[in-house]
């Protein structure tokens, strides 16, 4: 009998401690509920950005990019065929990668990565986007058959390099005010430490 009655008193006081102990613990659990991480779940259609500069700059790109190839696609007999199967590169190339980043902006995705520079990505692709169209158009215009097919395709080549260069001038504007925004974010950052710091060594008493 009285082991028992020691056995329950045990089970009591340690029931009590556990209960003492979860109360006074800083670790609290919470009510909350964790919600999973669902990252394309606030996937959304930016108008904002399709009625900007860039969102109409981006679809006359693709656009565009995608005529010329297929203009490029139409040709059937050529010799030499380096100008087309370059001009052909360039453009496919211009039309998936411009398209994807549209698609990105367009929805809002690059703000489910943010810690990829988007507004540089935006700069290379369409300075490199001017570069290659810009030589591809001056083969194809160097080397063709003058038939109906590679002069079109030339003209939208030209075409589609002017787009590229507009948007190339503003994404170097905007990466070059953002650049500048974080620097100035960062100094000032860094001399609100310093003079946390030397606040802190002001108050410290002198231990001598």
């Amino acid at each position: 009998m009285r082991n028992s009655e020691e056995a329950e008193g045990f089970h009591g006081e340690a029931s009590n401690t556990s209960m003492i102990s979860g109360a006074s613990s800083p670790y609290q659990p919470t009510t909350e509920p964790v919600h999973s991480r669902n990252v394309l779940g606030g996937i959304r259609c930016d108008f904002e950005y399709l009625k900007s500069h860039f969102g109409i700059l981006k679809a006359v790109e693709v656009a565009l990019a995608l005529i010329a190839f297929i203009c490029i696609e139409t040709i059937m007999l050529c010799l030499p065929c380096g100008g087309v199967y370059f001009f052909e590169f360039v453009s496919c190339s211009a039309f998936v990668v411009t398209g994807v980043l549209l698609l990105i902006f367009s929805l809002s995705l690059h703000t489910k990565v943010p810690h990829v520079n988007w507004s540089l990505t935006d700069l290379v692709n369409t300075a490199a986007s001017t570069v290659f169209f810009f030589l591809a158009s001056v083969v194809l215009a160097a080397l063709n058959h003058k038939s109906g097919a590679e002069i079109a395709a030339v003209v939208f080549g030209f075409l589609v390099t002017c787009v590229y260069a507009v948007n190339t001038f503003l994404a170097v504007k905007r990466w070059r005010m953002g650049d500048g925004r974080s620097v100035a974010v960062q100094t000032s950052e860094y001399m609100r430490a310093r003079t946390a710091s030397r606040g802190e060594m002001e108050a410290r008493p002198d231990l001598a």
